[in-house]
């Protein structure tokens, strides 16, 4: 069992015009009813909404509105972490055991036979709220890789809610689905099973419309009697679906969705179907599809040559032509697919050798696949397999290691290194050249005798071998200038603003300026899966692109001209307006386009810098009272020194000022809008400045401005390179143009590989800048050149290709500001678009 949270962004109504929609929010007293549970305990807010479903006590993300599922499973039981969640302040509680209600006075208890089922109860009772087109995607292989490429491909026109990763299970499913919400015009999703009585569970949650059956193959075989029974398992999915998209050229799948009279839009490229492909064409690096059906005829390309890839490529296409997009946009669309990170990615080894990493799992379908995809790697014509015992595949070993080695003895593989205790029955069948190992630690052993030279290496094998270490010692180390995000210490400081703020209190996360220098749709992504309420860019485009990466939560653009209005219409983005003229535009652009366009009045209360002044409100307030087409959905002002106590006097006033713009707005106006004033040291010291919502910056990147909290806050960004060589210089001898730099003493002189072109500022010259080499801070030396850096390693015991620290930990964002006299705000966002960024969880 794995654990796992997911939130609801269905409180985020802030749209006026979508407030006609059906509520799909669950109420604490609608609970009992929908989870088929008994009540031991009312809950003291029995009207509260249902936000967050937990099932792990590690991943609460806000308690307001959070249920924890109690689920006794075979390696934890979550019921001995209820007193935990509820001293966290969550107060709704689904258990499947008696338990102690003294630890939870004020809490709701439901006790329920299953917390899974009652885990997909909610999910289903939310699923059935909304009336969009929902995918479900089954299969042996390929489910994420089809579910990534077919939200790639319609996310420009659907917003679109997906399973995240590959989260297809019983659990998994449920989480997935409840991340529904009213803004969602699509939704897909995996579904995996490992035996029987599974489906139906899976089936109910997500009622899908449409379905698509990848193939068929032997993972998890063993729980099922055979093929047969395991397909038709599969299929209980699509019961209810409009419509099953597969490949009829996988006769058993074929052979029992034509038995079960299911309707079917199928493909082919062998014989008659709905959609009839050929391949045309290949080259190194595409394939050239003929596609034919009854309304058209024509070609495209994939960017793909393998089987697979044309296979799953194919599924999508099919699913565009059934959703009614024609052969220019499929064509269009299936050209821009980008491969998923997830499993046979080619990669640089040592010694001129490149590896295929496929250490995701092992089983006869998936060793084809991989076969396939060596057989197109066209670097070296000396292929080399390392292969661990074959899992799950139903058959007796030597009915599998005979077909193992027919498949090797195919594919012209010249050695193979197996791994594992079972797999030495190839022996019997392989006459090839093959070397045997019982574990994965003892090849590693034995790594210094075995010789990897021009060849393509597959690495291929059960996750419970552990093959990404034989990858990570065969991989050419490619030493590069990157920024590190972790994204774990993003949700860290989230959550940490969080808890400074009322349960009703709405967040606004600024995403300008590429995150911060963070990331683009990658932070967005994240902030919206945590459940933010609105996200804020600085310029229109930047909004269209997160909308074109999935973004469905409200966006506030800071910038609006004339001419990004028709790029706002169109991605449903929300002007913040701030001057009067900009006012008139929006509405006569409106008018004109007789559509509805919600915007944000900004006030200026002493920054001075952007904002209507008082004097102004009652006139555009009476402007806006009979205007049909535009709607105000925030008024908010910008605090000059909320990070400053020598300036609270002030602070107070511009609260002052704001309060009485805000009354004469809801004089005027006869309906409700959001206010809001707080930025990230506002939000820490000033309480009475939350009103509705917050507008939380750097303090998510891990900068507490006012300087009071900074260590309640994790840095996120590590900015890091390496050094490219070291030299020994005299005191008489000069590093650098202009010769600026100078040692008193004989020293080492490091070029690290990264320079002011990469937003490494040229103030951190002579000395100014330090670096972290081996734990040891060393000054920089000379002059910031454009691509380089020098810097004294002397103290360091540093040698060519060490990791080297710009900033992360130490030095910190913070230390390097102030060393040339400005905010981390500006070495945040300096890190330039061509270092490359680098996400991970931890």
């Amino acid at each position: 069992m794995y654990y796992w949270s997911i939130t609801s962004n269905s409180q985020n109504l802030l749209n006026p015009y979508l407030h006609t929609m059906k509520s799909i929010d669950i109420s604490v007293n609608e609970l009992p009813g929908i989870v088929q549970g008994e009540c031991i305990q009312q809950s003291t807010e029995p009207n509260t909404f249902i936000k967050q479903l937990v099932i792990d006590s590690r991943k609460l993300m806000a308690p307001a509105g959070a249920v924890f599922f109690a689920i006794d499973g075979k390696h934890h039981d979550g019921h001995a972490h209820i007193t935990e969640m509820y001293k966290k302040g969550v107060r709704i509680f689904i258990v499947e055991k008696s338990i102690s209600l003294n630890e939870i006075p004020q809490a709701a208890c439901i006790r329920v036979k299953s917390s899974v089922s009652a885990l997909q109860a909610c999910a289903a009772y939310r699923r059935k709220q909304l009336d969009i087109p929902i995918v479900a995607i089954t299969g042996s292989n390929a489910k994420t890789i089809v579910k990534e490429w077919l939200s790639q491909t319609v996310a420009a026109d659907y917003s679109v809610v997906k399973s995240p990763r590959s989260y297809n299970s019983q659990i998994g499913v449920p989480l997935s689905v409840w991340a529904l919400n009213e803004r969602h015009t699509i939704g897909i999703f995996e579904a995996g099973i490992s035996t029987t009585k599974e489906m139906q569970a899976l089936q109910k949650v997500i009622e899908p419309t449409i379905g698509i059956f990848t193939n068929i193959g032997s993972a998890h075989d063993k729980g099922f009697k055979n093929r047969e029974e395991k397909i038709q398992e599969k299929l209980k999915l699509f019961a209810d679906c409009k419509v099953v998209i597969y490949c009829s050229d996988h006769e058993e799948i074929h052979a029992e969705i034509t038995a079960q009279h299911l309707p079917t839009f199928n493909w082919s490229l062998q014989s008659s179907a709905t959609i009839e492909y050929s391949i045309a064409a290949k080259d190194s690096f595409q394939t050239q599809i003929e596609v034919k059906t009854k309304e058209h005829q024509g070609f495209f390309y994939l960017p793909f040559v393998d089987d697979a890839s044309i296979e799953n490529a194919l599924h999508v296409a099919t699913t565009l032509f059934y959703l009614g997009y024609s052969i220019q946009e499929v064509s269009r669309k299936i050209s821009g697919l980008q491969a998923v990170g997830m499993r046979l990615e080619l990669k640089e080894a040592n010694n001129d050798c490149y590896l295929i990493d496929d250490s995701y799992n092992n089983d006869l379908a998936g060793l084809s696949i991989a076969l396939d995809f060596l057989e197109h790697v066209k670097q070296s014509e000396v292929k080399t397999v390392i292969l661990s015992d074959v899992l799950e595949s139903g058959l007796d070993s030597a009915v599998l290691y005979k077909e193992v080695a027919s498949y090797l003895t195919t594919a012209q593989v010249q050695r193979v290194i197996a791994i594992g205790s079972q797999i030495t029955e190839l022996k019997k069948w392989y006459n090839g050249r093959a070397e045997y190992y019982p574990t994965t630690e003892a090849f590693i052993k034995d790594l210094t005798k075995t010789v990897f030279e021009k060849e393509i290496v597959l690495v291929k094998g059960a996750r419970i071998f552990q093959f990404e270490k034989i990858v990570s010692r065969l991989q050419h180390k490619v030493h590069e200038t990157v920024l590190e995000i972790n994204l774990d210490a993003l949700i860290h400081n989230l959550n940490v603003y969080r808890s400074k703020l009322k349960p009703d209190t709405k967040i606004m996360c600024m995403v300008k300026a590429f995150s911060y220098g963070s990331g683009g749709f990658e932070i967005a992504q994240l902030l919206q899966y945590h459940g933010v309420d609105y996200l804020a860019v600085a310029y229109a485009d930047e909004g269209a692109r997160l909308r074109e990466n999935g973004i469905t939560l409200p966006i506030m653009v800071m910038n609006p001209t004339l001419s990004s209005f028709d790029t706002i219409l169109r991605y449903e983005l929300e002007p913040e307006i701030y001057e009067p003229v900009l006012l008139k535009q929006i509405i006569e652009y409106a008018q004109a386009k007789q559509k509805h366009i919600g915007i944000h009045i900004k006030i200026d209360t002493g920054m001075k810098r952007l904002g209507f002044e008082k004097k102004d409100v009652t006139e555009i307030a009476q402007q806006l009272k009979h205007t049909e087409f535009v709607k105000v959905y925030s008024v908010f002002t910008h605090l000059a020194a909320s990070d400053s106590a020598e300036h609270d006097a002030f602070t107070a006033h511009q609260l002052n000022l704001f309060d009485e713009v805000i009354s004469l707005f809801q004089t005027t106006l006869n309906y409700s809008f959001i206010k809001h004033a707080a930025n990230s040291s506002g939000i820490m010291r000033f309480k009475e400045a939350h009103y509705d919502m917050v507008r939380l910056g750097i303090g998510l990147y891990g900068v507490e401005s006012a300087g009071l909290y900074q260590n309640e806050l994790q840095a996120i960004s590590v900015f890091k390179t390496h050094i490219s060589q070291i030299k020994e210089i005299t005191t008489e001898e000069s590093v650098g143009y202009s010769r600026k730099g100078r040692v008193t003493k004989p020293s080492k002189i490091a070029t690290i590989a990264v320079g002011y072109a990469d937003g490494y500022n040229r103030r951190f010259g002579n000395g100014i800048g330090e670096v972290l080499v081996n734990g040891v801070r060393c000054p920089i030396i000379g002059n910031v050149c454009m691509d380089m850096s020098m810097v004294d390693v002397t103290d360091a015991h540093a040698a060519q290709g060490d990791e080297v620290i710009l900033f992360g930990h130490n030095p910190t964002v913070s230390d390097l500001a102030k060393r040339i006299g400005t905010i981390p705000y500006e070495i945040l966002t300096s890190v330039g678009a061509r270092v490359k960024r680098i996400f991970y969880s931890e």
